[in-house]
């Protein structure tokens, strides 16, 4: 029976950090701020920008809203984040995704100034990244990797597998486990052979999009399985991308959906918004 690698208590535990941090900078003059941009009104980043608030209230971080309707044109929401972009009190920017299919949620990413890009979604931070060399991280590949790390698993030389390649979470998470000497293959719709690659994964990270796409025979006996997934099964019922319940049996350490990857996003964004602060203060 697999261990559970509970997100709940490592995202309070790097909270606690950032707090502390925060009150520092503070006594220092230094108060670190985070701009949210939602537009539109999908309940889901409704939920996503209330909880971000929430934490950045618990952490000490200054937090500003701007809650724009769905009619908001690109022009509109370009000048919003040239102003967020001046704004000294702002070390951080987020634009709340999905945006309206009416906008190019492509060139709104470019318009971040890189050093307030704290999602790290803009190219900029993507090749550093890249290279090794970075200033920023995304939040949820990153948190995968305090994940792993809180329970003292080394990647060094394992056989790491990532089911999916999207820009947020699947390419980057392969290109942090590569930097941590694992030995890494990113699967997607048109792979070959996927159960076979994913059974030979000592790391296997799930991050597909279908709910319990990953079933008891995909999986190695004794591999760490992190399960990015946030989906509803057949009956309604909150669900990974990994079917837990015969996952778990022959897993060493699973992650649970909820309380697994989730609450890590938002600790490593508060974390991304304070090494932002420190950067512009010139206080490394």
């Amino acid at each position: 029976m697999a261990k559970l690698i509970d997100g709940k208590a490592v995202a309070a535990e790097v909270r606690a950090k950032v707090a502390l941090e925060v009150e520092e900078l503070t006594r220092n003059g230094v108060v670190p701020g985070l701009a949210v941009v939602i537009v539109g009104d999908d309940p889901a980043s409704r939920t996503y920008v209330n909880n971000k608030k929430k934490a950045c209230a618990q952490a000490g971080i200054y937090s500003e809203e701007y809650a724009l309707p769905e009619t908001t044109s690109q022009e509109e929401l370009m000048t919003l984040i040239q102003k967020l972009n001046l704004k000294k009190d702002i070390n951080g920017i987020l634009v709340q995704s999905p945006l309206p299919s009416t906008l190019d949620e492509e060139a709104v990413v470019e318009a971040i100034n890189p050093e307030k890009d704290v999602d790290a979604f803009h190219p900029s931070n993507v090749g550093r990244i890249m290279i090794g060399n970075f200033h920023f991280l995304p939040c949820t590949p990153a948190g995968i990797i305090e994940l792993i790390n809180s329970e003292q698993i080394d990647i060094t030389g394992k056989n790491c597998v990532v089911i999916g390649r999207s820009n947020i979470v699947g390419k980057p998470m392969a290109m942090l486990l590569l930097h941590h000497n694992g030995t890494v293959t990113i699967c997607h719709s048109k792979t070959r052979n996927l159960a076979e690659i994913c059974k030979n994964a000592d790391i296997l990270v799930a991050a597909v999009g279908k709910p319990k796409f990953v079933t008891a025979d995909m999986v190695k006996p004794g591999a760490v399985v992190i399960d990015v997934g946030m989906d509803r099964d057949m009956d309604g019922k909150l669900c990974g991308d990994v079917d837990f319940v015969n996952v778990e049996k022959i897993a060493s350490w699973i992650t649970p959906v909820p309380g697994g990857v989730g609450p890590m996003t938002i600790a490593m964004l508060l974390k991304n918004t304070v090494v932002a602060a420190r950067r512009q203060n010139g206080i490394l």
